[in-house]
């Protein structure tokens, strides 16, 4: 089964392609693919633009990872629109695709976000929970609706909810490191938030089996069996670094600058 991955220059794209054979790297850049990953066939995507009739030919599963980062940048207006136009438009205008093109592939395998439930607190969430309502949940619940249509193209659909990404070499760890390794980190406001999260392998082998089991279809929460807090979190990453955790981020400091 030879994939395509869209968004594969990515942290997760990049270590998705290491686990395939032979697959198709796809994004707005053909040079920063072929910088990026050498040796992969690359192909353009554009996700404000139709796409290329023979944009699936040999596919027969697409990995959609693309989307707008969502730890660079103010939450502002315009930081949001692309957050929901990179997920949800992006989304459609690839089904609508699929929809157009005479050769389909047999499986999407399309990102989606933990997000989707909202702040719940310490209720156990299972794929059946209802979503939250809050800008992430809708945009996930959107964005998983925008990929549910290609099912009536006859293509098996596996949405994967994914909860915080870690790994050595980017991600969100990435974002957290450099405070840490300085002495400097701590909670998030009350740090009694729960943070789930998984590791960059286990990502990739939960979407690998989505895509090699034909029985595995709809939502699959993509998150290691015991989630923690923000304040475990914290602890556990500073104790790891032989560093201290005495700076605690206040609520109103981080909506000031992040915006939300």
């Amino acid at each position: 089964m030879r994939a395509l991955i869209i968004g594969g220059t990515g942290f997760i794209g990049q270590h998705l392609a290491n686990h395939l054979n032979n697959p198709i790297i796809a994004g707005r850049s053909l040079k920063k693919i072929r910088n990026r990953s050498p040796g992969y066939e690359a192909r353009q995507w554009d996700p404000t633009q139709s796409l290329d009739p023979g944009f699936f030919d040999g596919v027969d599963g697409v990995f959609h990872l693309a989307g707008e980062s969502i730890f660079k940048g103010r939450w502002n207006t315009a930081k949001k629109e692309r957050i929901r136009n990179s997920r949800v438009e992006s989304t459609r205008r690839l089904v609508d695709g699929i929809g157009r093109s005479a050769v389909k592939p047999r499986i999407l395998v399309c990102s989606s976000a933990v997000g989707i439930y909202g702040d719940r607190g310490d209720e156990p969430l299972t794929e059946s929970s209802r979503p939250g309502d809050d800008f992430l949940a809708r945009v996930c619940r959107d964005w998983e609706q925008e990929a549910l249509r290609a099912q009536e193209f006859g293509v098996r659909v596996a949405l994967i909810r994914t909860a915080v990404v870690l790994g050595r070499n980017g991600g969100a760890l990435a974002q957290m490191l450099p405070p840490f390794k300085l002495g400097l980190g701590g909670r998030l406001g009350s740090g009694n938030q729960y943070m789930p999260w998984i590791h960059i392998e286990d990502l990739c082998r939960i979407m690998l089996l989505s895509m090699k089991n034909e029985q595995l279809s709809g939502p699959v929460n993509a998150v290691a069996p015991n989630p923690v807090t923000n304040r475990a979190f914290t602890r556990a990453l500073a104790q790891a670094l032989h560093r201290p955790a005495l700076f605690p981020v206040p609520g109103f400091l981080l909506k000031m600058v992040l915006g939300e």
